[in-house]
């Protein structure tokens, strides 16, 4: 590695204002906590809506489970170039409301055709705050900062899921045992207790809204349209005039650099940038067919085929939510410490073994409490690296002039596998059995393995400037850029 892209070890030492950028981060989070409570909020209802709506095929439950997907899928294809045209802070603005509209008219919903509009328009709220937050996140964060930083977005998601899950567990009525579908779909549950799940989100969406009203922009957007005294003045904030100045100089460098100057959608198609796109979207598709979400989105399904009655599994559901918690705080310590390949490494072994051992278990009738505890094991490998680790990877492997675009991309192929994910559960269960569809997706993590093993680099320590000078193989910085940020 040349000099140009030193360590963060032989980086000029800067004084952060760590009580600032943590509130900015912590703002722009929060449309990780709506994605993970609107994400989730949908597995403690389903034994509800689905007898209210009276959904008794594959494809209607699968249909009513993976719809927001679809929304998902748009959101992220439309925020790549609406936030490099219009700011990341205008679109956090605009997926917090989404989510507050979204919430409130699903839970209003009287018919399966509204559901599904209103769940796709939450999906679509959840695109744009899975692409922006962490973009917007990696850009205002100092390089020693930034994975920890990055995975307090996931750390976000992951709250709003446990949120979901006790919000679910303490609004459901108990179900007698051996409850009827007709009884249960004429009970408060199903008739209301459904509602206010949905309804639940509304108040952190407000939260969200009126809170993203007052961070700065991120700097690295306002260099790039040109406003480097808006930027100055944030970064200034962030570490102090001389850093601000040596960002901008870095930043600037990325930005006028020779052959950097062709419109952003044209430059994906360069051969560093497609490599990069490769690792991106690769990654998004190993997150989503590990086979975690089938866990959380098919908990009722899943914890029922092991011999639990509907309120131990909510209760169940909360647990598994608990441990996604307390390992995503584990991975907040460990990220900037031990890197992203030995996390990611460490992960795909997890969890292909515990699918391996889950799918053992299913094939030889074993019901109870060893199934909690292997999807538990598998919840924790997962919440420790590939849940927040994918996304601090893409949120920093790619160029400045082109990052909007570029996770654009790479979460949007998240959400196509998603949604493949999502909807074929119920199919592949139905066909293949729960013991082969879980082996399924412990191969897809060997095969992720190898491929974290072979492609995917280290940018632990490392300024979002040299990772893209790294990546684009510069043997110099230009003059205008002497040191890292």
């Amino acid at each position: 590695m040349d000099s140009g892209c030193r360590n963060s070890q032989t980086q000029p030492a800067h004084s952060y204002n760590a009580a600032y950028v943590w509130v900015i981060s912590s703002v722009g989070a929060l449309g990780g906590l709506l994605f993970g409570y609107d994400w989730v909020v949908i597995g403690g209802a389903k034994p509800f809506y689905e007898k209210y709506f009276q959904l008794i095929s594959e494809s209607s439950i699968g249909w009513a489970n993976s719809c927001a997907l679809i929304g998902c899928l748009l959101g992220s294809v439309l925020s790549g170039s609406i936030s490099d045209r219009f700011g990341r802070k205008k679109l956090l603005i605009l997926s917090a409301l989404l989510f507050v509209v979204s919430s409130l008219l699903t839970a209003r919903a009287h018919t399966f055709s509204s559901f599904i509009t209103w769940r796709i328009a939450g999906g679509l709220a959840i695109g744009i705050a899975s692409n922006v937050s962490p973009t917007y996140i990696a850009e205002v964060s100092p390089a020693p900062w930034r994975g920890r930083l990055v995975t307090l977005n996931q750390l976000t998601i992951v709250v709003g899921i446990l949120a979901a899950q006790i919000v679910n567990w303490l609004i459901a009525d108990p179900v007698p045992k051996g409850a009827t579908a007709e009884l249960i779909r004429q009970s408060w549950n199903g008739q209301y207790g459904w509602r206010w799940m949905f309804t639940a989100v509304a108040v952190p969406s407000l939260i969200f809204f009126f809170a993203a009203m007052f961070i700065p922009e991120s700097p690295r957007w306002l260099v790039k349209i040109g406003a480097n005294q808006r930027a100055r003045g944030t970064l200034a904030r962030i570490g102090g005039e001389k850093y601000s100045d040596e960002a901008i100089a870095e930043i600037q460098g990325t930005l006028n650099a020779p052959g950097r100057s062709v419109a952003a959608w044209h430059e994906l198609r360069t051969p560093y940038i497609l490599k990069l796109l490769s690792i991106g979207v690769c990654l998004a598709v190993l997150q989503q067919w590990s086979g975690i979400n089938i866990i959380f989105n098919y908990a009722e399904e899943i914890y029922r085929n092991a011999g639990y009655e509907v309120n131990s599994i909510l209760f169940n559901i909360v647990i598994t939510g608990t441990i996604n918690l307390v390992f995503t705080l584990v991975a907040l310590g460990l990220v900037d410490k031990f890197g992203r390949r030995a996390l990611m490494l460490l992960g795909c072994t997890g969890i292909a073994v515990s699918h391996a051992v889950l799918g053992l278990a299913y094939r030889s009738g074993t019901k109870g409490f060893p199934v909690l505890v292997l999807t538990l094991c598998t919840i924790a490998c997962y919440a420790l690296s590939l849940a927040p680790v994918t996304w601090v990877l893409i949120s920093e492997i790619f160029p400045n002039r082109v990052r909007g675009f570029a996770v654009s991309v790479s979460v949007s192929a998240l959400w196509v596998a998603s949604f493949l994910l999502t909807f074929t559960f119920p199919i592949l269960h139905r066909i293949l059995g729960p013991a082969r569809t879980f082996w399924i997706y412990a191969v897809v993590c060997l095969a992720g393995f190898l491929f974290v093993f072979w492609r995917v680099p280290e940018t632990k320590g490392k300024t979002l400037e040299q990772i893209e000078y790294e990546f684009a193989g510069t043997a110099q910085r230009p003059r205008s850029d002497p040191t890292s940020t």
